[in-house]
């Protein structure tokens, strides 16, 4: 049997395939950053429970009350534990003219806080002290930070910044203390859970140096990006709640990285969402930032949520039949 060769249109067709499977993979590794940061954000639901039992706070796993029914209201020690925290407290008010009108609304709500912390260090950072701080501690950043957006990515940066310098407790302006956080000294990191995954970065308590801190830190470069070109899923991607929480999910070792949630059946019990009441907080405020896509990007990842089974049915459909009409149009009859 002779030689048998393809028709001239067959030789350039596979030439076309293969030169776009090269431009593929060349645009995949040049953009595996990309790719990466996007993956790890996108799984965030699927990774974000795994584990739960080590680093969500309960009687069982970490003998806490997270009622706080068992401690002083007025207990600023974690005794007899060691404290890991130290006493710091800090609250950002950024926005310049705006800052200032902050300060003067939420006084009284702050002041309940230093009030029920008697002795602890207390900071007010305003942007001519961000400034400052950033320039000084963090210059390899500085860039960045003033490029930012949004405001609200500097303030949420910022705060990773100064837990990491200094440790202590971070608190948003509208969170009104009920009682005294040391209970909750005794562990390195501390945040309140989000609804449905992840945690709220209002309310944060760390070690000094924290190596968890150090890490959202790091990675506020690679994830500076405009997500989908929106201002919700940029400030939630690059520094807001769903950043950090990636950040926690795909840590080595979470066990020591505390989520403070409810029991099963009160699992939000310490949710910061909207105008609520916890056990130690009263939360008077509301996320005023989101902005007017916020519905739109809830609504997509519901829908998506429900939908993603049939469209990946249909993507793997359709790249069987382009497989197999590819194949048949290469074949060769004798």
């Amino acid at each position: 049997m002779g030689v048998i060769h393809l028709p001239a249109r067959h030789r350039s067709h596979r030439w076309l395939v293969a030169c776009l499977i090269g431009l593929v993979v060349i645009g995949a590794w040049l953009g595996r950053a990309l790719l990466f940061e996007s993956w790890t954000l996108a799984s965030l639901p699927a990774f974000w429970w795994s584990g739960s039992d080590r680093f969500l706070l309960s009687a069982a796993g970490s003998d806490f009350d997270v009622s706080f029914a068992n401690y002083s209201t007025t207990q600023t020690s974690a005794a007899p534990f060691d404290d890991r925290v130290p006493p710091i407290l800090h609250h950002v008010a950024m926005g310049g003219a705006g800052a200032a009108r902050q300060i003067e609304q939420w006084k009284e709500v702050r002041q309940s806080c230093l009030d029920i912390h008697p002795g602890w260090e207390a900071h007010i950072w305003t942007d001519e002290k961000a400034n400052a701080f950033v320039a000084e501690q963090f210059p390899e950043l500085r860039e960045m930070w003033d490029g930012y957006k949004f405001p609200i990515q500097r303030i949420d940066a910022l705060r990773y910044m100064v837990l990491y310098h200094y440790g202590g407790v971070i608190l948003d302006m509208d969170l009104q203390c009920r009682r005294a956080l040391g209970p909750l000294r005794r562990f390195d990191f501390v945040a309140p859970a989000a609804h449905p995954t992840g945690f709220s970065v209002g309310f944060m308590m760390a070690s000094q140096r924290n190596p968890f801190v150090g890490a959202l830190v790091r990675n506020l470069r690679p994830y500076n990006r405009a997500w989908l070109g929106l201002p919700y899923p940029t400030v939630m991607f690059s520094t807001g709640c769903h950043y950090a929480s990636t950040i926690h999910a795909y840590q080595p070792n979470r066990t020591t990285l505390k989520v403070l949630a409810g029991p099963p059946d009160n699992f939000r019990l310490h949710s910061l969402n909207g105008h609520v009441q916890t056990p130690i907080f009263n939360h008077l405020g509301s996320s005023s930032w989101h902005s007017y896509d916020a519905a739109l990007i809830v609504s997509v990842g519901r829908m998506l949520g429900h939908k993603l089974p049939i469209l990946a049915v249909v993507a793997g459909v359709v790249v069987f039949v382009v497989v197999r009409r590819t194949k048949r149009r290469r074949a060769v009859r004798v």
